[in-house]
């Protein structure tokens, strides 16, 4: 039996393997040791309101959960499915129009069947975010393949 990939791998492939993930134009910054950081370029298809140019809520909100479910598999000794139980978003403002947003999140809590994350959609630094996010997921146990 093969060692399961480093995270940074297992997290690319969880973009790579999300059609929508891929379709938003997620970029994997960093992964490993229950983290992950997310990206996504700001494009005019993205914007929500094209008076102010801002992004999307719901890229936003497409960005922490995936970012979460990431941190998820960096947690993980060995792949496997998992699917979003709980997540809830507290948005603080609007992203700033024409920026690169990134999420980054943690897993802090894995039990038998479920992964607790904490996660933060920012531009500059989490000091100043767009939206902070927890999330609870489900661990099937089931190997996760690509």
């Amino acid at each position: 039996m093969s060692a399961p990939p480093p995270s940074d791998e297992l997290v690319r492939l969880m973009v790579v393997a999300t059609p929508w993930a891929r379709a938003l134009g997620f970029g994997v910054q960093s992964a490993g040791e229950a983290r992950a950081r997310l990206s996504v370029e700001w494009r005019e298809d993205l914007v929500g309101d094209p008076q102010t140019g801002v992004i999307a809520g719901g890229v936003v909100s497409a960005l922490l959960d995936h970012a979460c479910g990431a941190s998820v598999m960096a947690a993980l000794s060995a792949p496997q499915v998992i699917a979003t139980l709980d997540l809830r978003i507290d948005y603080m403002r609007g992203a700033v129009p024409r920026r690169t947003l990134y999420a980054d999140a943690h897993c802090y809590k894995v039990t038998r069947s479920v992964a607790f994350v904490r996660a933060v959609a920012f531009e500059d630094g989490a000091g100043d975010p767009v939206a902070n996010a927890t999330a609870a997921f489900m661990l099937t146990g089931r190997p996760r393949t690509w």
